[in-house]
């Protein structure tokens, strides 16, 4: 008979690819114990208030945060049908003297929501700091790279030289962008705070004596007790859905980010360029031992389809949110919210993982430069001959039609690249010292002048400005082993 622990789903998000900061986060354990602390903060904001809550109460509640009965809740759950009131009902278990004080004037959403925007918060931290790490490993390669030219591509056909470096700069470059948007949208989560089943914090006003002073004044002191400056200005029942879909907005940017490098990387070792870490017992096909397949990048490009894929879902319920509120939103968020977190924190570590120790082979890169640089010289050698005293009309046909020929002999029975040979033999470009023209250095521009500045301008400051984070996040990731 099977172990139990294997009869049932078991979300890979959890068991394979998400770290245990990023799964705890969005944990039972976690979730609950905040709506006890929301429950607490509530209750001591009413206390200082005036409301007749004792500071005996307080205590109790304090000291029995973390000490959750989950069995008991799912039993509760079963027989209410009402997750909330499940929870208010253990909480006042381990709780009888604060128990008739317990969500005093609350609605659900007080503790679902404004639990909500704190593990959005947090969550978005931990996703930041490992952005960081990635983008300073992008940085150090890039500057270890930054001489070593290369051929570039555009509509994935050879193009005009670039580095490895520079090309590493693109790379860090969407995950900057991507900091920029995640860091403003850290400072604008907001929470929900105190307003009851509407949002007209009604029932906030009866406890209160009509006091409208005392209403606000719970709202600030409340806010201020769970770490926010002040909550969304006015709402429904929920905050505005459109939090989670322009949270949403910022993880798909990530992922889709993070998919062109893993797709760039994957192209690169298909053409044995670059390839990301492989160990020495990892094995690439069951079937084909010589493998050295890219599983890291496929994996991101997976992970990152799921998470592009999610964005969807918080837009469409933050669109169907009629009037004051719907519950429609409820198990979608479930699914949705926690997901798109775990598997972008998945390709995260991931993306750390290969930007620390991606593998170049300069031998092929050289190589494949070489077969193609003859073609992308043929403008300086035109150039060069019509300062000769060439017809640039005339030298233009002869190119054409050499070059024309050099690629039919490649294509068509698998020869070597002759162009060179054919206008060393053609006497129209015989005053041409065709070797200076071959030289690397001659087609990649500012490439190497552009690292430097897009280090010291972009990558520098974020460093300086993450350095103790940085370091944490580094001893972490160094600690951890890539999930199977």
């Amino acid at each position: 008979m099977l172990d139990k622990k294997f009869d049932s789903y078991e979300n890979p998000l959890i068991s394979r690819y998400a770290s245990e900061e990023m799964s705890q986060l969005w944990g039972a354990q976690r979730k609950f114990s905040t709506w006890r602390n929301l429950w607490l903060s509530l209750a001591e904001a009413e206390f200082e208030l005036g409301l007749p809550i004792t500071r005996a109460q307080i205590d109790e509640l304090r000291a029995n945060v973390d000490n959750i009965d989950f069995a008991q809740a799912a039993k509760y759950e079963q027989e209410l049908r009402h997750d909330v009131m499940a929870h208010v009902r253990a909480y006042g278990d381990v709780c009888p003297l604060a128990k008739p004080i317990i969500h005093l004037g609350a609605t659900s959403c007080f503790v679902t929501d404004n639990t909500d925007a704190i593990l959005l918060r947090e969550a978005l931290i931990l996703l930041r700091n490992r952005l960081v790490f990635v983008i300073d490993g992008l940085g150090n390669f890039a500057r270890r790279y930054r001489d070593l030219a290369c051929l570039s591509f555009t509509h994935l056909q050879p193009a005009q030289p670039t580095t490895v470096g520079r090309r590493a700069c693109l790379w860090a470059y969407d995950l900057i962008l991507d900091l920029s948007e995640l860091e403003r949208r850290i400072n604008l989560i907001r929470p929900l705070g105190n307003k009851g089943t509407t949002g007209t914090q009604a029932s906030f006003l009866k406890l209160f004596g009509g006091d409208h002073g005392k209403v606000k004044l719970l709202e600030a002191k409340f806010c201020e007790k769970i770490g926010f400056d002040f909550p969304f200005a006015i709402t429904g029942q929920t905050y505005p859905r459109k939090q989670d879909s322009q949270v949403l907005d910022v993880l798909s940017g990530i992922a889709q980010s993070s998919y062109k490098f893993a797709a760039d990387l994957r192209i690169l070792a298909h053409k044995k360029e670059m390839e990301e870490p492989f160990e020495v017992n990892q094995i690439g096909s069951s079937a084909m031992a010589y493998k050295r397949n890219p599983m890291r990048s496929e994996r991101i490009c997976s992970l990152a389809r799921f998470v592009m894929s999610l964005q969807s879902s918080a837009a469409m319920t933050a669109a169907a949110q009629w009037f004051e509120r719907t519950l429609d939103d409820s198990a979608n968020r479930r699914l949705v919210l926690p997901q798109a977190f775990l598997a972008l924190d998945a390709i995260l570590i991931l993306y750390a993982n290969i930007s620390d120790g991606m593998v170049v082979y300069p031998k092929v890169i050289s190589r494949n430069l070489g077969e193609e640089l003859p073609f992308m010289a043929t403008e300086n050698i035109l150039m060069s001959a019509v300062e000769g005293g060439g017809d640039r009309q005339y030298l233009h046909e002869q190119i054409r039609q050499h070059s024309q020929a050099a690629a039919s002999i490649i294509k068509n029975e698998g020869g070597e690249n002759d162009l060179l040979e054919r206008l060393r033999s053609d006497i129209a470009f015989s005053g041409v010292d065709i070797d200076a023209e071959l030289n690397p250095d001659a087609f990649i521009g500012r490439s190497r002048e552009q690292v430097d500045e897009f280090i010291i301008e972009q990558i520098t400051p974020i460093i300086n400005r993450y350095e103790d984070i940085l370091t944490t996040t580094k001893n972490q990731l160094n600690t951890k082993e890539i999930r199977v």
